[in-house]
Order: C-alpha cells, then structure tokens, then sequence
C-alpha cells in the first residue's frame, strides 16, 4: 500500500490529516483481518517551494525540509497515526529516479527539450483512465505549464534543467526530478511493479496519479495499482480551503482546539470520498461522541460486582462487532462503522446509568470496545500510576466533604479535578469513579522554563503568606530566599500542612526544575510532564486550596 504524502514546506494541515487517518485506519482494518500489510508513505523534500522558503529564511533547502519532518511525526505522532513501514525521502531516491526516466527515454516514452526531459503521453495510449477523461478534456480543463518546447501542452515533466544550489547530476544535465516520476521511482523500489492499493487526496487523480500511471507503465509494461483511494477534500465553513483566503487550518492549531479523537472521529465522519466540511458544529458533535466513548470505557474498567445479563451483553458486542465490520467491508463505510459503535456505547452507558453494570459483564464487552475503539486509531487517555493515586485520594477527600454535607467545596474539588488533571469524577451508588477527560492542556510543552519559573513564583508567593500568617518568619533563612522545599518542611515541621502525603516529595521535584532554569539549563519534556512537574503543581493548587477552607 503506497499513499502520495506531504510536500514538506509548510505545517501539515486538516487536509492532510483527513487522508492520512483515512489511510491509517484502511491499514488497522486489514491488519485486524489478518491480512500483512507493507505501508510505504512518502516524503516530497525536493520542490521550488521549499527552495524559495529556504531561500526567505536564507537556510538550506534540507534544513526546511527537516523542519517540517519533524513536525509532520509530532503532529501524526499525536493523532495516534501508526508510522509507515517505509517513509522514504525524494532526495534520497535520486538514482532511482534517473534510472526510470533513461528507461522511458531509451523505449521512447521521453524526450529530451532545452528545458529538460519530458514525458510523451501520445505515447501512451491509457492516457487518462484514472480520471476516466479523453486528452482533449484533459486539455481544455487543465492548468498546463507553459514550455513551447514541449511537444504536446499535456507533456510533463520528468527532469528539469536547473542552475541554482539545489540540483543532481544526471546524463541529460544538473537539475531537478519531476513531481511525478518521484513516487514512481519509490513506489517500485519499495513495493514492486505492481501495487495492491495505491491513493492519495482527491486533488491528485489529475495530474499526479494519471501521470504516476503513465510512466509508470510504460516502463515496467504492467498494472501500476490494482486498487486506487482517493479521499475527498476538506473545506472551512463551505469554502475552500487556500493560503489566499487564509482559512487553512494546521493539524498543531486544531489539536490545541479539538484533540487527537475528536479530529479523528470528525476526520471519519463522512465516507472517504465525500467531501467534508471543517465546521465548529461537526467538531463539537464529534468532541461529544468521544465524551461517550470515554466514559464507557472508563466506567467499564472500573465495574464492580459478579452476575447479570451476561449472556445479553456477549450476543449484544457479537452483534456490534459483525455490523461495525460489514460497515467496513462496504467500500469502507467508517461513517456506518461510527454509527455502530456508538449504539454499543450507548446500550452499554444505559446499563451504567442505571446501575445494573457488573465486571462480568463488562469484562465481555470491554474486548469488543477495545478492538473498534482500535481499529479506528482512537486512544483512550490513560493516567500514570502516581497521578492515579493523586486523583484517588482527592476523591476520597471530595467524599469526605460530601459526607460532611459540605456541598459546594466538594463542587468545586471536582471542578478543580478536572481543571488541572483533567479527571471528571463520576458518582455511582456509595462508590465514586473517574474518568480521564482529553481536553487541552493548561500547560504548554514548547515554553517550559518560562512556566516553571513563572508556577514557581506563583506557589513560592502562596507559601510566603502562609508562612507570615502563621508568624513562622523565624524559621526561615536570614541570607537568602527560601526554596519551596523549605517553605513546605517549615510548613509540616510546625504542623500547618499534613505530614503525611506526598507534599514533601513534590516540593523536591517543584524545586529541582526551578532550580534548573536559575542555572540556565533546558527543562526536558519527559521531565516537565512525564516527571511529575505539572502534577505537583496541581497537588499543591489543590491542597492549599483545602487548607484554606480548613481555615474558614
């Protein structure tokens, strides 16, 4: 399976992000089915617009071209889209490509102009069968380069002659391959003559794909593809998506908006096809199904109990699974395939509302969830050991209040649950769980020393007012500032703050990586987030808020 990927220039936008989901889940399908699947997804690292970006930016043309690599994986990374077998790079196929275009010029195919070497495509008597159009409408309704040196205005290019930085040695002269015969070359290196199933955007079956078939078959005298997917386009609000209009919305922005499963389902919403529309509503209703999604997860996970329609539920995820498939089978229906899990989710969320789910039941059906829930590259959102723990024994405390009749600051315990960890707490018949929400983070992971200082500063300031209110100034160090380790040990020393607890142990982390930024060092992510850093804020928002409602 061979997939046109991006031309790296630029950010990624929803666009892309709808082809390559679409792509992504074809392959989790055929892979649930058994079938052994090599995925080739490309690179287009040689193109003038990114030479004239790194001309702007006076970098390299590889410079550019890394950049936007490295943010494609981050932001597919996020999306939960599986890497290709193979992501091959134009730049590093080069070889590949010459030896294609000798061959076609050798049989006749190509020809030699001033300007470089081009394809003959009255050479090619299936001109046109993908988009299922003669040459003459191709003509009329296409945008041609201009070369009067071509022998046909349909003819294209297969090396262009260049005198700048950016070009390769070739028998015909220094230059530049063509879009086209880029993913011919690789395509074959990686996958053979001929491919199962081959595809891209909508946008590509004319020029790209047509003329991927043309030289593709001229040279090797066989089918490119037995099987062509084209996705169709992405509009914003009915209108097209384009840099002139500025609408194009990057995968980064919609992330920050919407998250990885809510794009993803949205990205799925309508047959592959189709086109579809970028609207708040299509994004909100798909952040809602995943709410769904999410909570029955959660509270299938968490289920207690022995017994039940046990018996209801296994025939009910049977049921499900065959119809979500058949949805499948049907020229990949995902719209049809979304529809049938959520009716599962639904009937298992009435057993859940009504409190008549046991773990019998649940652990019947959680393997049928999953396996949907994974064939459509939906992640649930998982906690670590250790924040599990801090949210556990914030719901305890919640209880407690409860209990006390203290409604309206268990109220805003919850809130502040969800507000900082993103953990909604759900209340059941003398027991409380959780759920572990996606939704933004209040943390950025791009500026991370900037907000450590400034969280530091902000938890150092609530530290000093506790430590003055209490009349503790004797106990802190008369040369220098208090770290916040030693304002939390001063703190729990003079009984103010529970010795028990974990306030100790953060404080050490709070501290570490401030001290860090003090030295100048660069804080890691895995330090910011995976470390343990954003949790102990959160623990330290959340306990001296209830210090003060002790207080009061």
């Amino acid at each position: 399976m061979y997939l046109c990927g991006v031309t790296v220039y630029d950010d990624s936008h929803i666009g892309h992000a709808r082809t390559i989901i679409i792509f992504d889940v074809l392959r989790r399908y055929l892979l649930s089915r058994g079938y052994k699947v090599i995925f080739v997804q490309n690179f287009t690292d040689v193109d003038d617009k990114i030479i004239n970006r790194a001309k702007t930016e006076g970098k390299k043309a590889e410079e550019i071209s890394r950049r936007y690599i490295d943010k494609y994986f981050n932001d597919f990374d996020i999306l939960n889209v599986m890497r290709a077998d193979y992501h091959p790079k134009a730049t590093e196929h080069i070889k590949e490509m010459i030896q294609l275009i000798d061959g076609l010029v050798k049989k006749g195919y190509g020809y030699l102009t001033l300007n470089g070497v081009y394809f003959r495509i009255k050479s090619f008597p299936g001109y046109g069968k993908l988009s299922k159009k003669s040459v003459e409408e191709l003509e009329s309704g296409a945008r041609i380069e201009i070369d009067p040196s071509k022998e046909d205005p349909l003819d294209f290019a297969l090396w262009k002659f260049y005198s700048d930085q950016t070009v390769w040695p070739s028998p015909w002269g220094n230059g530049r391959p063509g879009w086209h015969i880029e993913c011919s070359a690789m395509s074959r290196k990686y996958l053979g003559d001929t491919l199962e199933i081959h595809g891209g955007g909508h946008d590509l079956v004319f020029p790209h794909h047509e003329n991927e078939i043309a030289q593709s078959e001229s040279y090797t005298g066989k089918q490119l593809a037995k099987i062509w997917v084209h996705s169709g386009m992405v509009t914003i609000n009915s209108q097209k998506m384009s840099k002139s209009l500025g609408n194009i919305v990057a995968i980064e922005q919609a992330l920050k908006t919407w998250g990885a499963n809510p794009i993803r389902l949205y990205c799925l919403s309508a047959h592959y096809s189709k086109p579809l529309d970028y609207t708040d509503e299509l994004l909100k209703e798909s952040t809602q199904r995943w709410r769904q999604i999410e909570t029955c997860v959660y509270e299938l996970r968490f289920a207690v109990g022995s017994g039940g329609e046990i018996d209801t539920v296994k025939s009910m995820c049977e049921e499900s699974m065959r119809a979500f498939e058949a949805a499948m089978d049907e020229d990949m229906n995902t719209s049809l395939a979304i529809a049938e899990l959520m009716k599962l989710v639904t009937k298992l969320n009435r057993y859940i509302a009504a409190e008549k789910l046991t773990k019998d039941m649940a652990d019947n059906a959680l393997p049928t969830l999953n396996k949907i829930v994974d064939i459509l590259g939906l992640k649930i959102v998982e906690s670590r050991d250790k924040e599990i723990e801090v949210i556990e024994e914030i719901a305890i405390r919640r209880n407690k209040m409860r209990a006390e009749k203290k409604f309206k600051e268990a109220d805003e315990r919850r809130n502040k649950l969800l507000e900082l960890l993103s953990a909604e707490l759900l209340d059941h018949k003398g027991r409380t769980t959780w759920v572990k929400r996606e939704k933004a983070s209040i943390w950025n992971v791009d500026n991370r020393e900037d907000q450590v200082r400034e969280a530091n500063r902000k938890l150092e300031t609530r530290l000093m007012q506790i430590v003055r209110q209490r009349n503790l100034n004797a106990h802190l160090p008369r040369d220098r500032r208090p770290s916040i380790s030693e304002l939390v040990d001063i703190l729990i020393t003079n009984r103010v703050m529970p010795k028990a607890g974990r306030s100790r142990e953060f404080a050490d982390t709070i501290t570490r990586l401030g001290d860090k930024t003090a030295r100048g060092e660069q804080i890691t992510k895995e330090e910011f987030v995976d470390g343990d850093y954003t949790l102990a804020i959160a623990w330290f928002e959340m306990e001296l808020d209830d210090m003060k409602e002790l207080e009061q």
